[in-house]
């Protein structure tokens, strides 16, 4: 007869050997050992790349300023008389006196040609320059550019919008320009109206393609111009917050609401 007081075989424990003790207590030594050294290694790791992310931007600023001030420092020096440069009279050089000197004479040249006389000199330079076959062409569309993209009375680039490009299913940003006018309008436009919309290029914004696209097919949308640039450059890295943007936009809606007369209830 079978011994109830006998314990079965599911209520013993199991039975561990001195092998697996002994893997256990190395596994646990292990964890010990490594452990804090890997959130020593990853706290350090995470502090280089945060030191990184505020100094990179700096120090490269830094380096470009003072790039292009000794450039600018090594075009006019030259052109400037010894008694008026600082090394003269101190025994170091001093950057940026070249700018300075260039600053200065280009509020000169403007002066000069905001006025009758100049303006006259001006006209009789570039009739000279039009006479030139490959000097005049090069002439008028740089001096294009720079009235395009100095003008203080235009905005550049009026919107940010999104175009299906180079095909459907492909999203690219685009910023506009204005609406199309001329020729381009008259012989191109169906009557949905056509914009003109420059695709920049990743990561350098200042090259890209002059469109001109349908108003139906561009997506207008809410990110500012420099918003937009930054996630050109960085090639999508840096993208603005959109949450931010439509608290924004909450928050002037809701004065808006408040003023709206409460209509009354009708029996």
């Amino acid at each position: 007869m079978r011994d109830k007081r006998q314990p079965s075989k599911k209520s013993q424990p199991p039975q561990t050997t001195d092998e697996d003790h002994g893997a256990g207590l190395r596994r646990l030594t292990e964890a010990e050992q490594h452990g804090p050294t890997f959130r020593i290694g990853t706290r350090l790791r995470n502090y280089f790349l945060t030191g990184l992310i505020i100094v990179g931007p700096v120090g490269i600023t830094l380096y470009v300023v003072y790039w292009f001030i000794e450039l600018v420092d090594a075009w006019v020096k030259p052109f400037v008389p010894e008694k008026y440069l600082p090394e003269t009279y101190l025994p170091f050089t001093v950057p940026g006196v070249g700018l300075m000197f260039s600053i200065t004479a280009l509020m000169v040249i403007g002066a000069l040609t905001a006025n009758l006389f100049g303006r006259t000199l001006v006209s009789y330079g570039e009739m000279m320059l039009d006479r030139m076959p490959v000097v005049r062409n090069v002439y008028g569309a740089l001096k294009q550019i720079f009235e395009t993209v100095l003008s203080q009375s235009n905005n550049t680039f009026q919107n940010v919008g999104l175009i299906e490009y180079p095909r459907r299913g492909l999203y690219a940003i685009v910023f506009i320009s204005t609406d199309t006018k001329g020729e381009i309008k008259e012989r191109a436009d169906n009557g949905d109206g056509l914009l003109s919309v420059f695709l920049p290029t990743t990561p350098n914004p200042t090259s890209g393609f002059l469109l001109f696209v349908p108003q139906r097919d561009v997506v207008i949308l809410d990110m500012s111009v420099e918003e937009a640039a930054k996630l050109v450059i960085s090639a999508g890295l840096v993208v603005p917050d959109y949450q931010k943007t439509l608290k924004g936009l909450a928050d002037k809606a809701r004065p808006q609401r408040r003023k709206k007369p409460v209509p009354a209830e009708t029996a």
